[in-house]
């Protein structure tokens, strides 16, 4: 859900900062689980399978991922956040993690990489013929700006006529986190109202013919205000607002959003609904 996608090129090898990683573990912990009815409603619209060559983009640390091989796929997945890349390897690639050879299925050995389309080219493999962008767009000002890029420079890999799924959020009147976000934008660079149709504007722009569309119901849950926090601040969307302040008082401004949304039992819950849309390379 980062608004981090960025036109792919070779990503220089660099030890990720203890922040960083603690970061990706609060994504991968906390706030990927988030979007898994948006996976699941997608891969089954899809009817995702043993016959699926995905390409995920921006995959994160490999949850959606780990569900559609679950479900038979053969999955690569690329993202721009190095440990990012490295918790997906653990997920999908125990055996590589703790430095032995990954064990070979019938479906192939998953592929992660730390970069973008561009850096998983190989003549040799089967083209791709499901390329899906799971970090949702719409909601902070040039959160799509990368995304259009990295489409068309995974066109290419796919085969003629091979499903895209751009994902975004949906509604501000039907998505409860609406309220927690306007903190990143107004301490960032003011409020944004997100463009409903951005998704097919996107699609659009990368040449791709769109072929549905869909909303899902993805209500966020966390077990305290803590978690909470931790898990939105892990979406990189408030990276903005925390360079234009500091991380104390952008923590201490969502948390005080959060309270509305907060149960007696402790716990905080806010509704959502999220977009996204089925399209067609050419």
């Amino acid at each position: 859900m980062s608004s981090t996608l960025v036109r792919n090129q070779r990503h220089a090898a660099v030890a990720p900062s203890a922040e960083a990683i603690a970061r990706a573990r609060d994504w991968a912990e906390i706030q990927e689980r988030m979007l898994v009815p948006l996976y699941e409603a997608v891969y089954k619209r899809l009817d995702a399978g043993s016959g699926t060559r995905l390409l995920g983009i921006g995959c994160g640390s490999g949850l959606a991922l780990l569900i559609a091989a679950a479900r038979g796929a053969a999955v690569t997945g690329v993202d721009t956040h190095a440990e990012r890349v490295a918790l997906a390897r653990e997920r999908l690639l125990p055996d590589e993690a703790k430095g032995q050879s990954p064990a070979r299925t019938g479906k192939g050995t998953p592929r992660l990489v730390h970069g973008g389309p561009a850096d998983v080219s190989d003549a040799t493999l089967p083209a791709y013929n499901l390329l899906t962008a799971f970090e949702p767009i719409g909601c902070v000002a040039g959160d799509s700006d990368g995304l259009r890029p990295a489409i068309v420079d995974a066109l290419p890999l796919t085969e003629r006529g091979s499903a895209v799924v751009l994902t975004g959020w949906g509604p501000p009147e039907r998505c409860a986190t609406s309220a927690v976000l306007r903190v990143a934008t107004r301490l960032a660079d003011g409020p944004r109202q997100p463009l409903r149709d951005e998704l097919e504007e996107v699609a659009a722009q990368a040449g791709l013919r769109l072929d549905g569309s869909g909303r899902v119901a993805c209500p966020f849950g966390y077990a305290d205000i803590r978690s909470a926090v931790r898990g939105l601040l892990s979406t990189g969307l408030f990276d903005a607002a925390i360079q234009a302040t500091d991380r104390s008082q952008v923590e201490k401004e969502v948390a005080e959003a959060l309270h509305p949304h907060l149960r007696r039992d402790g716990t905080v819950w806010m509704p959502n609904i999220f977009r996204y849309v089925v399209a067609r390379t050419p």
